[in-house]
This record gives structure tokens, sequence and C-alpha cells, in this order.
């Protein structure tokens, strides 16, 4: 069995690609720099771009299974899945396929649910590791957070939580046509998190509130569109209640219980300090 791993690079795929390495599986990496890819010892990376289906043919040959997502994972990275790739990796012979979505009904996922291919959809309602991507230059340089909605909850996940439902789907039999909504063991707020961080890491962390007004100006000037800020406002000030509902999936579909934020942390000293 080769099981090709695309976003081998991210935060997700990275664990995807350790986790199956592990289990001795082999493991074929997309990349879209795969020079810089710096993955584990025996796996195999190749270069290919979701957003140019073409160039992924040769990596789909002799592949079982497949771990797809649909935009990258990484802040900055700009990536959005071209659904062709579903049939082009149909015709390869590939047989199944785990994609990684956000909202469960794009052009990808109807692509995937007309084809032949036995799949299943994983739908993680957040990220510790953007903890990372938020704060780390800020706790860093200042010892402080700045961030609108202080108080509003979320039941983030730890990414080799997500990594291990993908394991579990692309290995095993029994999940065509499931769609796992993932959450973390907790539903913390922003200023929870910070102060478990502060915990763990031995340094007082301050956190100031953002107004709306602030933090759209700090988005914009990040280059992001009007539409992402009205969306990210959103899930800041009054996120839907998924978010913040915490659910068994992990426990139920790995074995063992979903990692904690303060685990995640104890992991993650060294990105803060």
């Amino acid at each position: 069995m080769t099981i090709l791993v695309t976003g081998a690079t991210g935060t997700v795929g990275r664990h995807v690609v350790e986790q199956l390495i592990n289990k001795e599986v082999q493991v074929r990496a997309v990349s879209r720099n795969p020079k810089r890819a710096s993955l584990p010892e025996g796996v195999e990376v190749v270069g290919g771009d979701l957003m140019s289906p073409e160039t992924l043919i040769p990596a789909f040959q002799g592949v079982t299974a497949l771990y797809l997502i649909t935009s990258s994972d990484q802040a900055d990275a700009t990536l959005e899945t071209n659904p062709q790739v579903v049939e082009l990796a149909e015709k390869a012979g590939v047989q199944k396929v785990s994609l990684l979505t956000v909202y469960g009904d794009g052009p990808v996922e109807q692509a995937i649910k007309n084809s032949r291919l036995e799949w299943a959809f994983v739908q993680p309602v957040g990220f510790m590791a953007n903890a990372i991507d938020d704060w780390q230059e800020s706790i860093r340089k200042e010892g402080v957070v700045r961030a609108l909605g202080g108080e509003t909850r979320g039941a983030i996940i730890h990414e080799a939580d997500i990594a291990a439902v993908f394991v579990e789907t692309l290995l095993e039999n029994g999940h065509h046509r499931n769609f796992y909504t993932l959450t973390g063991p907790e539903a913390l707020s922003t200023i929870e998190q910070v102060e478990i961080i502060s915990k763990g890491i031995g340094k007082e962390i301050e956190f100031e509130e953002l107004t709306e007004e602030e933090a759209r100006g700090e988005w914009k000037k990040m280059g992001h569109n009007e539409e992402s800020i009205d969306f990210m406002v959103q899930m800041s000030k009054n996120p839907p209640e998924i978010g913040y509902t915490i659910l068994p999936t992990i426990e139920e579909v790995t074995g063992r219980p979903a990692k904690t934020f303060a685990e995640w942390v104890s992991e993650h000293k060294s990105d803060f300090m």
C-alpha cells in the first residue's frame, strides 16, 4: 500500500506523514517545493500543485489511498484545490480518499461524492497550532496577546489528533461516506488559552482586548480581504455552536481521548520562549 499525502508540509499533513511512517506504511508526499519539504527519512517526496491537477498525474501512479486538502492550513499560503484532482486520482486507480474539509459542501467535496472512490470527510473546528501563527511574535517580544473576543470559547484540537483520525480512515475499513466533525476535549476562551500558555512556559503574558475596529485594521494590514475579515469578526464575536460544542469523535474513531491544550503547550514551549 502506498498513501499519497497532499499538503504534506502543513500543520496536519506533516503529522499524517509521521504517523503513517510510524506504522511502516509507504508514504508519497506532494509538495510545491520538494527540496524544502524536510520530511522524515523514508518518505518519497514529489513535486505537484493542487491548483494544477496535471502536475499530480505521476504522483498518483501506484497509490491506494489519498489524504487531500481543499486549501492550505499554513499562514500566508495561497491554495484552492482544483476538483479535477479527484477525477485524475480515480483514473489512476486510487481507491480511497480522506478529505480535510472546511465547509463540507464545496466543489471538491461534490466531485468526491460523484466519484466511485471510497471517501471520508474530516472537519476540525479549530487548530491549537493557530496560537503559534497568531501569538508567537507578540508573546516572545512583548509578553502580550492582543485579540478580539477574549471571552469567546472554542473547542480547539491538537493537530496530531486530527492526523490520527485521518490515519484511521486511510488504513481501516468502515469509514466510507462518514463526515467526522472534530473538537478538542474542552471549550476554552482566548483568555484561558493565554493563561495556559503563560503557566506552561513560566512567563507572565498580558491579554489586551482589541475593539472590532482595531482588529479589522490589523487584519487589513496583513492583507486579508473584506470577506475574510467579516468572517474572522463573526468567528471572534459570535461563532457557530459547533465551534464550542465538545464532541467525542476523536476518541470514538481513534480509541483514545483527545489531547488537551495544556498538553499541546507542553510540546511547544520553545515556540513561545
